[in-house]
């Protein structure tokens, strides 16, 4: 089976293509809001298994938050936690069965290509793209809020020419930073689409199975990595400046 780098448009919102990965996109969205309402309904003083879980995976990031962000992990902590959940959800739907394999033929006699009706979120470029910019934003919002204008602008404009040209350098490394985020994620799950695409179109049974375990993990490191990331950017951005005018 031959795997698209582009996400296939399944069809169209008016003029809008809904295309798979989109798709997938707002089902991750509905399953986690329902999943923290079930949660936050069962609230109780004697936790249940899954309040022990989520209390578990809560206290374990946000004590990590604390420790690189310390007073604004507050702040911080529900950003970088939604991208952690939407990304790990989104990567592990993307390998249960039939995601890839059920959809439906377009065109007609050769040249008719076959489009999945779900396809893993990362595996298109325009989700990681989205992801790394939404990222960026809300980094320089927090460093907006915590340094102030002023004290912000002067990380990239100076009387100095030594500074101005740190400056500069800082303000690519802050496109760097957007490209960085979202080809890695992308090329991380995107590769692993292709290699369980490959394997699974030589050996049906078994075999498989070690490649699904792998990228099980690759996963839930790629949510880590993109949370951590954006956690250590934001950290860094919003500290003060000890450079001068």
């Amino acid at each position: 089976m031959e795997i698209a780098i582009a996400a296939e448009t399944i069809t169209h919102i008016g003029p809008l293509p809904l295309t798979n990965t989109l798709l997938l996109s707002w089902i991750v969205i509905i399953l986690l809001s329902v999943v923290a309402f079930i949660v936050s309904r069962q609230i109780k003083m004697i936790p249940n298994r899954l309040q022990n879980i989520f209390e578990l995976i809560i206290e374990v990031s946000y004590g990590l938050t604390e420790d690189i962000a310390g007073f604004r992990a507050k702040v911080f902590f529900p950003f970088i936690m939604t991208f952690f959940l939407f990304i790990i959800t989104g990567n592990w739907l993307g390998l249960l069965p039939g995601f890839g394999t059920i959809g439906f033929w377009e065109g007609s006699g050769s040249k008719a290509t076959f489009v999945p009706l779900l396809r893993s979120i990362d595996s298109d470029l325009n989700t990681t793209l989205a992801l790394a910019l939404i990222s960026a934003i809300a980094t320089h919002f927090f460093a907006i809020k915590y340094l102030g204008l002023g004290s912000y602008l002067k990380r990239w404009v100076s009387r100095n020419p030594i500074y101005m040209f740190v400056g500069i350098l800082e303000i690519v490394s802050e496109f760097t930073k957007i490209i960085s985020l979202s080809f890695r994620l992308f090329g991380n799950i995107f590769a692993g689409e292709v290699v369980l695409a490959t394997i699974a179109g030589i050996f049906a049974f078994v075999v498989p199975l070690p490649f699904y375990f792998l990228e099980i993990v690759v996963g839930f490191v790629q949510a880590a990595v993109f949370m951590m990331l954006t956690l250590t950017f934001m950290a860094m951005l919003s500290e003060k400046h000890s450079g001068s005018e």
